[in-house]
């Protein structure tokens, strides 16, 4: 079964309420399995543009991600987020190369 990815690109406008959003997003993402894969580091945009932090979180699968992103759990983390940052979040099933007719 393939794995369930979150790719954010965000800017935050207030550092010590995302401060107070990454404290309280720990619930939803220890729920439901989520793993941090780049949170943040050094990027450099090679083609289009970015938002100024990128953050990717692995979920054991495509499911367990879209029930994290509509939970109650993170729900109360986002209103943290809300007004303190804009972000483009996308959640994606990743690829175990077992997929029929995938390219």
């Amino acid at each position: 079964m393939a794995k369930g990815y979150w790719i954010a690109s965000v800017d935050v406008s207030d550092a010590e309420a995302y401060a107070a959003y990454v404290r309280e997003n720990a619930v939803a993402f220890a729920k439901y399995g989520a793993r941090f894969l780049v949170r943040g580091g050094a990027a450099q945009a090679v083609e289009g543009g970015m938002r100024s932090r990128i953050v990717v979180l692995e979920f054991p699968d495509h499911a367990a991600a879209l029930a994290c992103y509509h939970s109650p759990e993170y729900a109360r983390a986002k209103a943290l987020r809300d007004g303190a940052s804009v972000a483009d979040v996308v959640v994606v099933e990743g690829y175990d190369g077992a997929q029929p007719g995938a390219a």
